[in-house]
Formats: structure tokens, C-alpha cells, sequence
């Protein structure tokens, strides 16, 4: 492999508006060339971001509103930096910030940019893991660094190169080259995101959680695959505000491995209701979704949450809230003839005789002595086996067993009227999960997961009793 220092290098700085390459904008842009292990070229300027700079960052940098006002716009200059950085591995001090910024902006601008990386923070932590820190005011004081204008792009630009090369005098060219090339063979991670942290999560079946700085958990992911999913998470290629967001504030990776994409997607649904993880798009919880009950001559509107193993078969339908619930009855209603008053589901449930409904035609007169109490029962116990019920195809409670041949295990999902008891790994657990079915409660998602499963022919399912 080409030593580091021999390869074209383009160490690139930005300064910024803020940290968001999504909603955020460049203001300065420094590139210096590096050719055969000698300076090249230098190259920098203002762009005029198009919003104002905050004034937080004006301190920060010495950048202000005036200064960008007459500058280029990044449009403008787009061709020309792409053809400074072509061909050339990218160098920077948190190459993922950078890389996602200039990439960001190119794509707002209709060019397609894509290069080698080479992030030097990840790059001082190999050649110097004796020391904690490595950010770029440390880089400067540990290797006695001298910066003229720190926190402007040339400035910053100069110092990484200065530290590459004091980086070669100081360990050789051949440590520098070998190191480099060990960085870039990993996916670039965010500084705070430890790599051990990753090699612990196994590329399996399982599920995953991030956690913030304050051990609240951001979010729960599942993936036959777990540690190329994370790695994901982290990818120079994320597109949305809140990717970008959650990749930023990661600082503690938590998994649960099992046998199967099964057990990972039951469990996932399970946490995410469990935990409320705030980067997660949020799974129904069970008590926000209600459905229908007919028992004997009584017809009833209860949450879904509310129907065990036992009752969820007799439950006619699932919807979303109250208000839908209730629409959908008025639909079946006005179809059938059905009276909402005798029902017990109209406005003026408490009046007798002829409800208005009959008055202007919608009810066949139940309620007006024109039709028996049975006979509407029966009508109305056909429209609503319109609506989805679950019947249930097994005698009893089942178990659907998913092999782990790598570790030479299994699992097994203990599944009762479409409601998941939990996940057994020996006879013991089997029959404790069935003991407490009775507090078992129905979930949509994970009968969607159990339903999608099973109709799929393959599942290896053993009746429990």
C-alpha cells in the first residue's frame, strides 16, 4: 500500500453555522494539498451561507454576517472545490463531520462527491493511545503545535497537516503508513463512540440500544445482523437531521442476541412500548387502540389492551381511537340498518321509543317494535363479522422454535390466542410463561409479527396443550 504521506491528501477544515449538515451551512472552507509528502498548495475562503451565523459562532470563529456578505455562494465554487479534492484521499481533524457537511452541500448544489477518508482525531488515538485526549487544541499542545488562527479553516488545516508531519518525525514513516491504513479500514464512528464498543455487539440476530450522555435510551433497533446495523447508524452517507442527531448523542450500545429475526422483532416491539425511546417512531401502545365486544346481546367498545388470550378471539376489529371505532360502526350501520340507539352507542341513548335514525330511514325499527330483539342481534352480529376478528387456529397454545445453529441453541416464542407470552429457552421457562397466560394481553403489532411469521409455511410450531 502507497504510504500515507506519498498519497495526493486534500486536509480539508470547515467552519460552520452550527452542527446540523441537513438544516446548517458552511461559511469557510480551507483545502491544503499535500503531493509525494510535500505541501502542494494552499487554498481557502468565505462563502456566504445563504442564513445568519449565530452569534455564538461568530465568537467562536471571528466570522461574522459582514464578512460572508459579499462572499461566494457554495454553488458558486462547488465545481472548482471538486476539483481540488478529486482524486485525493480526504484528510481531516472528525472526518465524518466534515465529509457529511461538503457532501451535503454538494448534493444541494447537484454534484455527486464521494472520496477516501481519513479522520485524524481516529488516527492520534492509534499512533498515541497513551493519551485521553485528542482533539485538535490537544494535538496542538501535545506536539507543540504553533496556530495563527485556530478555529478558522486554513488555521485548523495547517495544524493537521503539521501534525502528520511531526507524527512521521516522531514515530517514522513506516508506524504512520501502517496505522492510517488500520484507521481507514474502519468505518469512520463519531470520536465518542469507542470501537470496542462496537466489536461487542455480534453480527447476528438481536436487538439493540443506543443510549444518550444521560443513560436514557434513544433508541431500540432489531436486526438479523446487529453489528452492521449499528454501523449504519453511523455511515458518512446519512441523509436525515435526526440520523445525523441520534449519531451525534450514541455514547452507550446495549444488545439482546436470538435465535431468529423472530425473536428480535417481538422483542423490539416490546421495548420500544417498554422503554419510549425517543428516536424510535413509536409503536402503538396496546391501551391507545380499542375494538368491539359482542357478548350475548350487549355490544361494547373497549381498548384492545383489555382482551387476554382468551377474549381477544371474540374481538371484532382494531382501531385507532375511540372517534374511528365509532365511525366505522356508524358505516356498518347505515349499511345494515342497524339502530345505534338500542345498541346503546347513540347520543340520546337514554330515549325510548323510535330513535331519529329510524325517522330518516337508517334503522330498520328495532327500536319502534318493527323488528324483534333477536332478529337485530343477529344482523347485527353479521356486520360485524365484516370487520377482522382473529380467530385462532390451534387447540391450545403454541410454541414456534427458532434454531440458532452457530451456537447450537433454540428458542421458543410461547404464543397464545395471537398474544405473545414471552420466549422459553428450556421446558422450565415454557411452562412458567404458560402459568401466567391469563395476564397475557393482546398486541396488534406483535399479532401482525406472529401472523406475517406463521403464514409463511415454514415456522416449526409445536402444539403445548
Amino acid at each position: 500500500m502507497m504510504q500515507l504521506l506519498e498519497a495526493p491528501l486534500a486536509i480539508v477544515d470547515l467552519e460552520t453555522t452550527g452542527a446540523h449538515p441537513v438544516h446548517d451551512r458552511v461559511t469557510e472552507i480551507a483545502v491544503v494539498e499535500v503531493d509525494g509528502g510535500e505541501l502542494a498548495a494552499e487554498w481557502s475562503t468565505l462563502v456566504n451561507p445563504g442564513t445568519a451565523i449565530p452569534p455564538a459562532i461568530q465568537a467562536l470563529t471571528g466570522i461574522t454576517n459582514d464578512m460572508v456578505a459579499a462572499a461566494p455562494r457554495f454553488r458558486d465554487l462547488a465545481g472548482e472545490l471538486l476539483e481540488r479534492l478529486a482524486g485525493r484521499v480526504f484528510v481531516a481533524h472528525n472526518a465524518r463531520f466534515d465529509y457529511g457537511f461538503l457532501r451535503s452541500e454538494f448534493e444541494r448544489a447537484g454534484l455527486k462527491f464521494q472520496a477516501r477518508t481519513l479522520c485524524t482525531v481516529k488516527l492520534s488515538r492509534r499512533l498515541y493511545p497513551g493519551h485521553a485526549r485528542h482533539n485538535l487544541d490537544s494535538v496542538i499542545e501535545r506536539h507543540g503545535i504553533a496556530c495563527n488562527a485556530r478555529h478558522r479553516a486554513l488555521g485548523d488545516a495547517q495544524v493537521v497537516w503539521r501534525f502528520l508531519q511531526n507524527a512521521r518525525e516522531d514515530l517514522g514513516a513506516a508506524a504512520l503508513a501502517s496505522a492510517a491504513a488500520q484507521v481507514a479500514r474502519q468505518p469512520t464512528l463519531p470520536p465518542h463512540v469507542d470501537r470496542a464498543m462496537i466489536d461487542a455487539v455480534p453480527d447476528a440476530p438481536g436487538v439493540y440500544l443506543l443510549y444518550g450522555e444521560t443513560g436514557n435510551p434513544l433508541y431500540v433497533g432489531k436486526s438479523i445482523a446487529m453489528r452492521t446495523r449499528v454501523l449504519q447508524h453511523f455511515g458518512e452517507d446519512l441523509r436525515s437531521a435526526r440520523e445525523m442527531q441520534l449519531a451525534r448523542e450514541v455514547r452507550r450500545i446495549e444488545f439482546e442476541r436470538s435465535a431468529g429475526e423472530l425473536g428480535a422483532l417481538l422483542r423490539e416491539s416490546e421495548l420500544v412500548k417498554s422503554l419510549l425511546p425517543v428516536y424510535n417512531r413509536q409503536l402503538r401502545r396496546a391501551d391507545e387502540l380499542c375494538g368491539f365486544f359482542l357478548d350475548g346481546a350487549r355490544l361494547s367498545l373497549a381498548p384492545a389492551g383489555e382482551a387476554g388470550a382468551q377474549a381477544v378471539c371474540g374481538l371484532h376489529g382494531v382501531f385507532r381511537s375511540r372517534r374511528a371505532a365509532l365511525e366505522a360502526l356508524r358505516g356498518l350501520a347505515d349499511e345494515h340498518g342497524l339502530c345505534l340507539q338500542t345498541l346503546g352507542f347513540d347520543r340520546a341513548r337514554g330515549a325510548k321509543g323510535a330513535c331519529f335514525r329510524h325517522q330518516i330511514r337508517r334503522c330498520a325499527g328495532v327500536c319502534a317494535g318493527r323488528e324483534s330483539a333477536n332478529a337485530h342481534l343477529a344482523r347485527t352480529a353479521a356486520a360485524l363479522a365484516r370487520l377482522k376478528t382473529f380467530s385462532w387456529p390451534y387447540r391450545g397454545a403454541i410454541g414456534i422454535v427458532e434454531e440458532d445453529r452457530e451456537r447450537d441453541a433454540s428458542e421458543m416464542h410461547v404464543v397464545q390466542h395471537w398474544c405473545w407470552l414471552g420466549t422459553a429457552r428450556c421446558e422450565a421457562d415454557a411452562a412458567e410463561l404458560l402459568a401466567g397466560a391469563g395476564r397475557a394481553r393482546f398486541d396488534l403489532d406483535q399479532y401482525r409479527i406472529l401472523a406475517r411469521h406463521l403464514a409463511k409455511g415454514r415456522a416449526r410450531v409445536l402444539e403445548l396443550r
